[in-house]
């Protein structure tokens, strides 16, 4: 076998009333003053003054940065390090979904590295360790709290950059379902579908493990169970807690196993467009698939069982359809828009996204390897 790495933060709080432990955490890692980043929904709705207090009350210093918007930008990133600078802070806390902790990890790039975000775009640019980043989680889709990935949107080009280093890892992650019982039904089934993808990417990818196998397997199956649940009833801490530990296993699979077309294609819809992640995931999710269901059936068959779909007596390809059809059928029951079109995306603009996907460091562990006209089809395919 070849050589294999395996990624996560050094440690992980999960379960109920674990972000008290946010102060003392800082104090643990060394840090006397912390940057907040969140957006300006956590702010509105004073969760992120709540960290500040817990941080406070701690015997630590703390400022506010709420500058995190959807799908984060260059422009971001140099606004919050600018903070980081004027108010002399030593350590980093995310508080939010991916946009905040990927803020947050550019930010620390800068502070440990210098330079501008756009030098670090691939994998492995930076030098120095990190600064220290505790990452506090409030949705459950993305796992960017105990991941080496960020993912920064380059306003010139209007491409979303792919950073992958292993230096961004946060030394701490904290998902507290608490956090996230507030979260709306559309925002549930798009961070939702968001792991989903995660999981699945992961299991056909090249780079498997049986480590990372087994992460993705158990939150597909998680995620099939408890993902309608947490969309109808926010309030139910079980499903709201399993799909803190689904999207955090998710995390773990493709952490370390990497990703695959979907995402790729994902990054440049968020980039030129400006949409949600998570849905243009689960759009996209059965069809590049179907692209790959000649070079990774009996995967995606094991995924049909795991979402509790039926393939007793079928082929392994008829049984690997079943998964595909079974992604359909979740998104459509959560209330995931069933194309692109719904998202007016242009066909004209299928060209040079296909372009920017097929230089995107995550198809490269794709399991069936496209040309630029076949990624312009699956384009096409999921309008």
């Amino acid at each position: 076998m070849s050589m294999s790495a395996y990624f996560i933060p050094t440690v992980n709080l999960l379960g109920s009333g674990t972000v008290n432990e946010v102060g003392n955490k800082v104090k643990d890692l060394g840090g006397s003053k912390a940057l907040i980043v969140t957006d300006a929904g956590l702010v509105k709705l004073g969760m992120a003054d709540k960290v500040k207090k817990i941080v406070e009350d701690s015997g630590l210093e703390a400022v506010i940065f709420g500058g995190a918007e959807p799908n984060p930008t260059d422009t971001n990133v140099d606004a919050g390090f600018e903070v980081w600078q004027a108010e002399n802070c030593d350590a980093i806390i995310s508080l939010g979904g991916g946009s905040p902790h990927d803020c947050a990890k550019g930010i620390g790039l800068l502070a440990s590295n210098g330079g501008k975000i756009h030098d670090y775009e691939g994998i492995d640019q930076s030098k120095n360790p990190m600064v220290p980043l505790i990452a506090v989680n409030t949705t459950a889709g993305t796992a960017s709290e105990m991941t080496r990935f960020c993912i920064i949107t380059d306003t010139s080009r209007k491409v979303k950059m792919a950073i992958v280093d292993w230096r961004v890892t946060p030394k701490l992650s904290i998902n507290d379902p608490d956090l996230m019982a507030g979260m709306p039904p559309a925002l549930t089934a798009a961070t939702g579908m968001d792991a989903l993808t995660h999981a699945v990417e992961a299991y056909v990818s090249t780079a498997a493990t049986p480590l990372t196998d087994s992460a993705a397997l158990m939150a597909i199956e998680l995620i099939s169970q408890y993902l309608p649940v947490a969309v109808a009833n926010g309030a139910d801490m079980v499903a709201r807690e399993n799909m803190a530990y689904a999207q955090f296993l998710a995390g773990m699979a493709f952490n370390n196993a990497s990703l695959g077309y979907v995402h790729a294609m994902a990054h440049q819809l968020g980039g030129y467009y400006n949409l949600p992640h998570g849905v243009c995931n689960a759009i996209l999710l059965p069809h590049v698939q179907q692209f790959n269901l000649i070079g990774c059936a009996d995967r995606l068959r094991d995924v049909a069982v795991a979402m509790g779909a039926n393939v007793d007596g079928l082929s392994v390809p008829d049984a690997a359809q079943k998964a595909i059809d079974t992604f359909k059928q979740l998104s459509s029951s959560i209330g995931i828009p069933s194309g692109l079109k719904d998202l007016n995306v242009k066909e004209e603009d299928f060209e040079i996204m296909a372009t920017n996907a097929k230089a995107d460091a995550c198809q490269l562990t794709n399991p069936r390897t496209a040309t630029l006209e076949q990624v312009i089809q699956i384009f096409r395919n999921a309008m």
